[in-house]
Protein backbone atom coordinates (compact mmCIF):
# COMPACT_ATOMS: atom_id res chain seq x y z
CA UNK A 1 0.00 0.00 0.00
CA UNK A 2 1.33 3.71 -0.89
CA UNK A 3 0.54 6.61 0.67
CA UNK A 4 0.68 10.24 0.13
CA UNK A 5 1.89 12.56 2.91
CA UNK A 6 2.32 17.01 2.67
CA UNK A 7 5.71 18.02 4.00
CA UNK A 8 5.36 19.57 7.52
CA UNK A 9 8.68 18.62 8.46
CA UNK A 10 9.61 21.63 11.30
CA UNK A 11 6.64 22.38 12.23
CA UNK A 12 3.41 21.89 14.34
CA UNK A 13 -0.20 21.75 12.68
CA UNK A 14 -2.45 22.38 15.16
CA UNK A 15 -5.27 19.55 14.13
CA UNK A 16 -8.10 20.52 16.58
CA UNK A 17 -8.75 23.61 18.28
CA UNK A 18 -12.24 23.74 19.58
CA UNK A 19 -13.81 22.43 22.84
CA UNK A 20 -15.44 18.74 23.49
CA UNK A 21 -18.07 19.79 21.43
CA UNK A 22 -16.47 21.39 18.73
CA UNK A 23 -17.66 24.62 17.20
CA UNK A 24 -20.13 25.09 15.42
CA UNK A 25 -22.05 23.34 18.22
CA UNK A 26 -25.11 20.90 17.87
CA UNK A 27 -28.49 22.94 18.33
CA UNK A 28 -26.70 26.18 18.73
CA UNK A 29 -27.61 29.49 16.90
CA UNK A 30 -25.27 32.06 18.46
CA UNK A 31 -23.18 34.29 15.93
CA UNK A 32 -20.36 32.06 15.98
CA UNK A 33 -22.00 29.06 15.23
CA UNK A 34 -23.97 30.02 12.77
CA UNK A 35 -21.87 32.79 11.40
CA UNK A 36 -19.71 30.44 9.14
CA UNK A 37 -16.38 32.22 9.49
CA UNK A 38 -13.10 29.70 8.35
CA UNK A 39 -11.39 30.14 12.04
CA UNK A 40 -14.31 29.59 14.00
CA UNK A 41 -14.63 26.12 12.93
CA UNK A 42 -13.10 24.46 15.35
CA UNK A 43 -12.66 20.60 15.56
CA UNK A 44 -11.93 18.19 18.63
CA UNK A 45 -8.32 19.55 20.09
CA UNK A 46 -5.29 17.57 18.63
CA UNK A 47 -1.94 18.55 16.97
CA UNK A 48 0.75 17.07 14.93
CA UNK A 49 4.74 17.37 14.64
CA UNK A 50 6.64 16.81 11.93
CA UNK A 51 10.06 15.75 13.80
CA UNK A 52 13.12 14.86 12.16
CA UNK A 53 12.87 10.76 11.87
CA UNK A 54 8.64 11.04 11.44
CA UNK A 55 5.61 12.36 12.78
CA UNK A 56 4.12 12.18 16.03
CA UNK A 57 0.67 12.72 16.94
CA UNK A 58 -0.93 14.05 20.14
CA UNK A 59 -4.01 12.89 20.98
CA UNK A 60 -6.86 10.74 18.76
CA UNK A 61 -9.95 12.88 18.80
CA UNK A 62 -13.44 12.32 16.84
CA UNK A 63 -12.34 14.18 14.22
CA UNK A 64 -9.04 12.77 13.60
CA UNK A 65 -9.90 11.36 10.40
CA UNK A 66 -11.03 14.80 8.90
CA UNK A 67 -8.27 16.75 10.45
CA UNK A 68 -5.63 14.13 8.73
CA UNK A 69 -7.11 13.93 5.34
CA UNK A 70 -7.47 18.01 5.56
CA UNK A 71 -4.17 18.77 6.31
CA UNK A 72 -3.17 16.12 3.76
CA UNK A 73 -1.32 13.98 6.99
CA UNK A 74 -0.45 10.68 5.33
CA UNK A 75 1.32 9.06 7.73
CA UNK A 76 1.91 9.08 11.26
CA UNK A 77 4.60 7.55 13.23
CA UNK A 78 3.48 7.59 16.60
CA UNK A 79 0.66 8.90 19.17
CA UNK A 80 1.48 11.09 22.32
CA UNK A 81 -1.28 11.16 24.71
CA UNK A 82 -2.46 13.92 26.84
CA UNK A 83 -4.91 12.18 29.02
CA UNK A 84 -7.65 9.98 28.69
CA UNK A 85 -11.09 12.09 27.70
CA UNK A 86 -13.51 11.09 24.95
CA UNK A 87 -12.67 14.48 22.58
CA UNK A 88 -8.68 13.12 22.75
CA UNK A 89 -8.92 9.66 22.57
CA UNK A 90 -12.13 8.69 20.43
CA UNK A 91 -10.98 8.51 17.13
CA UNK A 92 -8.08 5.90 18.04
CA UNK A 93 -9.44 3.88 15.14
CA UNK A 94 -8.62 5.92 12.89
CA UNK A 95 -5.29 5.42 13.05
CA UNK A 96 -5.86 1.14 12.21
CA UNK A 97 -5.14 2.02 8.28
CA UNK A 98 -0.96 3.39 9.91
CA UNK A 99 -0.62 -0.50 10.18
CA UNK A 100 -0.15 -0.96 6.54
CA UNK A 101 1.88 2.07 6.12
CA UNK A 102 4.21 1.43 9.18
CA UNK A 103 4.60 -2.58 8.47
CA UNK A 104 4.59 -2.75 12.43
CA UNK A 105 1.30 -1.92 15.22
CA UNK A 106 0.97 2.06 16.09
CA UNK A 107 3.24 2.95 18.79
CA UNK A 108 1.10 4.75 21.94
CA UNK A 109 2.99 6.67 23.99
CA UNK A 110 0.65 7.33 27.21
CA UNK A 111 0.20 7.25 31.00
CA UNK A 112 -1.45 4.11 33.23
CA UNK A 113 -4.66 5.64 33.42
CA UNK A 114 -5.06 6.32 29.22
CA UNK A 115 -4.16 2.56 28.38
CA UNK A 116 -6.58 1.49 30.47
CA UNK A 117 -9.64 3.71 29.34
CA UNK A 118 -7.81 2.51 25.11
CA UNK A 119 -7.93 -1.09 26.89
CA UNK A 120 -11.86 -1.04 27.93
CA UNK A 121 -13.39 1.37 25.09
CA UNK A 122 -11.23 -0.09 22.72
CA UNK A 123 -11.19 -3.62 23.94
CA UNK A 124 -12.49 -5.89 20.29
CA UNK A 125 -8.53 -4.90 19.52
CA UNK A 126 -7.25 -6.70 22.57
CA UNK A 127 -9.53 -10.12 22.33
CA UNK A 128 -7.64 -13.60 22.51
CA UNK A 129 -8.58 -14.69 18.92
CA UNK A 130 -7.52 -14.49 15.70
CA UNK A 131 -8.96 -11.38 13.56
CA UNK A 132 -11.14 -12.26 10.47
CA UNK A 133 -8.73 -10.51 7.85
CA UNK A 134 -5.68 -8.04 7.90
CA UNK A 135 -6.83 -4.58 8.78
CA UNK A 136 -9.91 -5.93 10.88
CA UNK A 137 -8.90 -4.44 14.52
CA UNK A 138 -6.08 -1.64 14.98
CA UNK A 139 -2.81 -3.03 15.70
CA UNK A 140 -1.26 -1.15 18.80
CA UNK A 141 2.13 -0.72 20.76
CA UNK A 142 2.12 0.81 24.18
CA UNK A 143 4.98 2.59 25.20
CA UNK A 144 4.27 3.88 29.29
CA UNK A 145 4.89 7.87 29.52
CA UNK A 146 6.62 8.18 33.11
CA UNK A 147 7.90 11.31 34.79
CA UNK A 148 10.95 11.75 33.05
CA UNK A 149 11.88 13.28 29.62
CA UNK A 150 11.79 10.66 26.85
CA UNK A 151 13.03 10.26 23.01
CA UNK A 152 10.76 10.19 20.32
CA UNK A 153 11.38 10.31 16.81
CA UNK A 154 14.76 12.70 16.96
CA UNK A 155 13.48 14.57 19.73
CA UNK A 156 13.29 15.06 23.70
CA UNK A 157 9.54 15.01 24.72
CA UNK A 158 9.41 16.19 28.38
CA UNK A 159 6.15 15.69 29.85
CA UNK A 160 4.51 18.79 32.37
CA UNK A 161 1.82 17.54 34.29
CA UNK A 162 -1.15 19.71 34.58
CA UNK A 163 -4.40 19.73 36.60
CA UNK A 164 -7.51 19.10 34.90
CA UNK A 165 -9.99 20.33 37.46
CA UNK A 166 -10.32 18.72 41.23
CA UNK A 167 -10.33 14.86 39.96
CA UNK A 168 -8.13 14.81 37.00
CA UNK A 169 -4.39 15.08 36.21
CA UNK A 170 -3.04 15.12 32.53
CA UNK A 171 -0.06 15.97 30.47
CA UNK A 172 1.24 18.60 28.64
CA UNK A 173 4.27 18.05 26.59
CA UNK A 174 7.82 20.37 25.62
CA UNK A 175 9.17 20.17 22.19
CA UNK A 176 12.46 22.19 22.12
CA UNK A 177 11.15 25.68 23.00
CA UNK A 178 7.49 25.08 22.13
CA UNK A 179 5.14 23.48 24.64
CA UNK A 180 1.75 22.03 24.18
CA UNK A 181 -0.77 22.37 27.71
CA UNK A 182 -4.62 22.28 26.68
CA UNK A 183 -7.41 20.81 29.16
CA UNK A 184 -5.98 22.65 31.98
CA UNK A 185 -6.68 25.12 34.71
CA UNK A 186 -3.58 24.90 36.99
CA UNK A 187 -0.21 24.23 36.50
CA UNK A 188 1.42 22.86 39.64
CA UNK A 189 4.31 24.45 40.64
CA UNK A 190 7.10 21.97 40.11
CA UNK A 191 5.73 22.44 36.37
CA UNK A 192 6.38 26.14 36.10
CA UNK A 193 10.35 25.83 35.46
CA UNK A 194 9.36 22.91 32.74
CA UNK A 195 7.49 26.21 30.85
CA UNK A 196 10.26 28.60 31.21
CA UNK A 197 12.09 30.04 27.92
CA UNK A 198 9.69 29.29 25.87
CA UNK A 199 8.95 30.58 22.05
CA UNK A 200 5.79 29.36 21.94
CA UNK A 201 3.20 28.50 24.68
CA UNK A 202 -0.09 26.53 23.77
CA UNK A 203 -2.46 26.91 26.17
CA UNK A 204 -6.14 26.10 27.23
CA UNK A 205 -8.48 28.93 27.16
CA UNK A 206 -12.12 28.02 27.29
CA UNK A 207 -13.74 31.24 27.46
CA UNK A 208 -14.65 34.27 29.08
CA UNK A 209 -16.45 32.93 32.21
CA UNK A 210 -14.79 31.10 34.57
CA UNK A 211 -15.04 27.32 34.33
CA UNK A 212 -14.49 24.03 36.80
CA UNK A 213 -11.85 22.00 34.69
CA UNK A 214 -10.19 24.71 31.88
CA UNK A 215 -8.72 28.29 32.18
CA UNK A 216 -10.79 31.37 31.34
CA UNK A 217 -9.53 33.66 28.99
CA UNK A 218 -8.45 36.18 31.60
CA UNK A 219 -6.34 33.34 33.70
CA UNK A 220 -4.66 31.97 30.71
CA UNK A 221 -3.50 35.61 29.98
CA UNK A 222 -2.34 35.68 33.31
CA UNK A 223 -0.23 32.70 32.91
CA UNK A 224 1.20 33.81 30.11
CA UNK A 225 1.96 36.69 32.09
CA UNK A 226 3.67 34.94 34.22
CA UNK A 227 5.84 32.40 32.34
CA UNK A 228 6.57 35.23 29.71
CA UNK A 229 6.71 32.90 26.13
CA UNK A 230 7.40 34.89 23.06
CA UNK A 231 4.16 33.91 21.95
CA UNK A 232 1.06 32.20 23.69
CA UNK A 233 -1.39 30.50 21.13
CA UNK A 234 -4.86 29.85 22.99
CA UNK A 235 -6.67 26.58 22.63
CA UNK A 236 -9.31 24.38 23.44
CA UNK A 237 -12.05 27.26 22.75
CA UNK A 238 -15.48 27.42 23.22
CA UNK A 239 -18.48 29.23 20.64
CA UNK A 240 -17.85 31.74 23.39
CA UNK A 241 -15.11 33.15 21.75
CA UNK A 242 -15.50 34.62 18.81
CA UNK A 243 -12.00 34.39 16.92
CA UNK A 244 -11.74 38.00 15.28
CA UNK A 245 -13.20 39.55 18.62
CA UNK A 246 -11.60 38.10 20.86
CA UNK A 247 -8.15 38.47 18.91
CA UNK A 248 -9.05 42.39 18.80
CA UNK A 249 -9.03 42.65 22.76
CA UNK A 250 -5.90 40.29 23.73
CA UNK A 251 -2.84 41.42 24.36
CA UNK A 252 0.27 41.52 22.30
CA UNK A 253 1.96 38.30 21.65
CA UNK A 254 -1.22 36.47 23.01
CA UNK A 255 -4.02 35.17 20.17
CA UNK A 256 -6.54 32.45 19.44
CA UNK A 257 -5.53 29.38 17.88
CA UNK A 258 -7.60 27.81 14.67
CA UNK A 259 -7.31 24.92 12.47
CA UNK A 260 -4.65 24.21 10.73
CA UNK A 261 -2.40 26.88 12.69
CA UNK A 262 1.65 25.90 11.49
CA UNK A 263 3.92 26.74 13.89
CA UNK A 264 7.28 26.26 13.53
CA UNK A 265 9.62 24.08 15.25
CA UNK A 266 12.52 26.14 17.24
Amino acid sequence: MTHFTTDFQGQMILLGTGTSVGVPTIGCGCAVCRGGHPRNQRTRCSAILGLPEGNALIDTPPDLRTQLLREGVGIVHAVVYTHEHADHLFGLDDVRVLQFYLGRPVPLYCEATVEQRIRQSFNYAFVDQEPTHAGAVPQLEFHRIQTEPFGLLGVRFTPIRLKHGPRFEVLGFRVGNIAYCTDTNAIPPESLPLLADLDVLVLDALRDRPHATHFSLEEAVAVSRQLAPRRTVLTHVSHELDYEFTNARLPAGIELAYDGMRIPLS
